[in-house]
This record gives structure tokens, C-alpha cells and sequence, in this order.
């Protein structure tokens, strides 16, 4: 498992489970895993790193996690040297990698997403938004740890966040390019699906939460909570998701010589007219992966194989009817600077079908201490998404740092 976020250890939680895995090693891995010991020191986005290690601890399957290892090519690598990978290649993973390709795909798999212009140059960019005379989405084209979108009220806010990714270079290289998109409106809808290549095959809905504050306030985060299932997200609304827009994407990067075998994470949001595409990304969503999972009653690594050989089709998934409310502890000043080293406890006073899937986090010496922004993903069940909602927050409440602090509204638009 390459990754050392709450993702990760979600996926890697779920492997365990299978009777297929013996040993299930993380690398980098965090806290979670060095207590277990199964961390690996390596860099999950050094493809020769990787092959090493899975050439030296005779690793029968590989699941990438995060967006730069996809981006690095790790699963070209792998895949060259005749090993079993779940994760798409660096060109099928140019749908995250390049905001830009990812437009140009779904345009001309007539998929439905916001009006849309590409900007080299910060002064044509700022000279477009002062001509429109309105706001806009202002996207860094590149990966940028999921903060590179900036939602803007007013012409001068957009004409800053220009500034601030083309010129500042707020998210590094990422912002050499960006994309300025019109605003949607809708509540919005995360559908992940395992795909061969060939097949879209959705996972249980989720909604996850950005922004650092109550009430979306505050900067974009890499994701404060989730919950799985938005009240919304009937079953025909997640297979129109799946019919317009992932299947397409599917089929337009088979029909390009560049089949996309992995998770695809869509991101709509449901207007008036119906879904439009937010955002694609090529791994699973975090914090999405953390309530998703958790659902799933069939053995992940059948799954993740069939998809890794390119043909899916007799994958039958059972979903559990419990909902899932997963809440993000993150560290004081988040997702600006932050201390690290800061003494974890509680994780040991949660209930026991409660789970704390560790982000930011190292173990030494028996005890736990931070090392992140985002913590630690606190998720409950519940025959409701309201009982799910009660018993993660309850929880929460056991694990303490200094500076520690939670959204305190996620799931709250399901239960009202």
C-alpha cells in the first residue's frame, strides 16, 4: 500500500481483512503502521524505490494511494516489470494531474461540466475576468494537495487568486497554468468507482467537506469529514453520475491508447439541470475513502485485482446498509502552518466498532504524537446517518492534542 494519509490507512485496513492477505506493508505509511510495524520508509512517487521493494518482499499486489505517485508513473513501472498494480499509468492519471487534459476529456466525451478557458499568462487571465465582469473558479492546473481551487465571490477576489497561483506560485509549478471555470450551483456528490478499463463500477455515494470552518467557511482543506449516504444520492442519481460522466471518461482515455484501470473518483455537483463534473481525480477521495470503505462487505482485493487485470466484469459488490460519518481532527492552523510533535491520546478510549483512520501521525516509544495537518478520521456507524453523526462527534471528543480542532457540522444538511 504506497501512501501515509487516513486514505491509506483506510485501504490498508480494508486489505487486512481479506483471507487472501498474509502481510500487508505501507509505505510510507504513519503512526498506524509503525505500531503494527509494517511501514516501509520509502518515497511512494520514486518508481525505482517501489520496484525495490516490492522485488525484495516478494509483493504479490501493489494499491497506489495518493495523486503523485500516480502522476510519477509508479504503475508504469510495475507494470513494465510484469507486476500486479491498482492505479492508473501517469497518462491515464493526467485526468488529476492536468486540470486542462481533464476539460479537454470531457469535452470531447460530451461530458457535462462548467463553461471553461485554459491561461498560460496571469495578465490574460486577470484582463478575461475584468472584461466578463464576474467571479470566478480559479484552478491551479496541477496537483496541489487538493487546495488548488479557489471559489471566488467577486472580480477582484478572482483577480487575486490569480495572482496568488500564477505569480505568487501559492502551489508551486502546479499553478504555471490555470483554469478558470464558471460557477455551478448544487449541493455536490463524490461517486468513486473501480474501474478495468473498460468498466465505471460505482461505489456507495459520498459528500465530503473542504473547507476548514463551519458553515464551508475558511480555506479549502484536503477534506475535513464525510458521509456516506447523502439523502440525495438515490441510486438513479449515482447511475446518471456513472452514465454521463465517469463511463465517458472511461471510454474517451480507452479510445486515446490510455486505458484507465484504478479508482476514479467523480466529483459532480447536482444542479438544476442535472450532474455536472467538478472534478476528476485518479485515486480514491480523501476523505471519502474513509466512510466509503467501511461499507463494503466484499473482499477488496478481488476486486482491486480483477480491475489490476483489466477485466471486472463478474465483480458483484455488497454494500452494508449502516451509514458512515467520518470527522477529521486536524492540527491548530491547518491548513496554514502548524505545530508538530504534539502528544495524541484517547485513541485507545474510542468504542470498539469505531474506527480512527491516521493521517498525520507517528509512533515512537509507545506513544503517538503528530505529524500532520490532518490527524486522524474519526468514523462511526449508524442505522442512521444521524446515529453515525452522534456517535463520531461523542468520540472525537476522546481524542485530544494541543491545538486539535473538527468542523462541527459535518453530516448536519443530512440530519436537519
Amino acid at each position: 500500500m504506497l501512501g501515509s494519509g487516513a486514505r491509506e490507512h483506510a485501504l490498508w485496513w480494508t486489505l487486512r481483512q481479506s483471507p487472501q492477505v498474509d502481510e500487508a506493508w505501507v509505505g510510507p505509511g504513519n503512526g498506524a503502521a509503525q505500531a503494527a510495524g509494517m511501514a516501509l520508509a520509502l518515497d511512494p512517487r520514486d518508481p525505482d524505490q517501489v520496484l525495490d521493494v516490492v522485488s525484495r518482499k516478494r509483493v504479490d499486489l501493489t494499491v497506489i494511494g495518493p495523486d503523485d505517485a500516480v502522476a510519477a508513473g509508479v504503475a508504469d513501472a510495475l507494470i513494465a516489470a510484469g507486476r500486479e498494480v491498482f492505479g492508473p499509468t501517469a497518462a491515464a492519471g493526467r485526468i488529476e494531474s492536468s486540470k486542462a487534459f481533464a476539460k479537454e476529456v470531457m469535452l470531447a466525451a460530451g461530458i457535462p461540466t462548467a463553461a471553461f478557458q485554459v491561461f498560460d499568462e496571469a495578465d490574460a487571465a486577470i484582463a478575461h475576468v475584468r472584461e466578463a465582469g464576474r467571479a470566478f473558479v480559479v484552478k491551479a492546473d496541477g496537483l496541489a494537495l487538493g487546495k488548488g481551487v479557489h471559489v471566488c465571490a467577486t472580480v477582484e477576489e478572482t483577480v487575486e487568486a490569480i495572482r496568488r497561483v500564477m505569480v505568487h506560485r501559492a502551489h508551486g509549478g502546479a499553478g504555471a497554468r490555470v483554469v478558470l471555470e464558471e460557477h455551478l450551483s448544487g449541493p455536490e456528490l463524490s461517486v468513486m468507482c473501480f474501474c478495468d478499463g473498460r468498466r465505471a463500477i460505482p461505489m456507495v455515494p459520498a459528500r465530503d467537506y473542504k473547507r476548514a470552518g463551519d458553515g464551508d467557511t475558511g480555506p479549502n482543506t484536503g477534506g475535513m469529514g464525510a458521509y456516506s449516504p447523502p439523502p440525495d444520492a438515490t441510486p438513479a442519481v449515482v447511475q446518471e453520475v456513472v452514465a454521463r460522466c465517469a463511463q465517458p471518461a472511461v471510454d474517451e482515455l480507452a479510445r486515446r491508447g490510455t486505458p484507465y484501470r484504478g479508482c476514479l473518483y467523480t466529483q459532480v455537483m447536482l444542479t438544476r439541470s442535472g450532474p455536472q463534473v467538478v472534478e476528476f481525480n485518479a485515486r480514491f477521495g480523501d476523505p471519502e475513502a474513509q466512510v466509503v470503505l467501511p461499507r463494503l462487505e466484499s473482499d477488496l482485493v478481488d476486486v482491486v485485482r480483477a480491475c489490476a487485470a483489466g477485466d471486472a466484469g463478474a465483480v458483484s459488490l455488497a454494500w452494508s446498509a449502516a451509514a458512515t460519518v467520518g470527522v477529521v481532527l486536524a492540527s491548530g492552523g491547518y491548513p496554514g502552518e502548524y505545530a508538530r510533535g504534539k502528544a495524541i491520546t484517547g485513541l485507545d478510549a474510542l468504542d470498539a466498532d469505531v474506527v480512527a483512520f491516521q493521517a498525520g501521525t507517528a509512533f515512537e516509544a509507545g506513544a503517538y504524537s503528530t505529524s500532520g495537518g490532518r490527524v486522524v478520521t474519526i468514523v462511526a456507524h449508524g442505522a442512521t446517518v444521524d446515529e453515525a453523526r452522534r456517535r463520531a462527534y461523542d468520540n472525537v471528543a476522546r481524542v485530544r492534542f494541543e491545538g486539535a480542532f473538527s468542523r462541527r457540522d459535518i453530516a448536519a444538511d443530512a440530519t436537519a
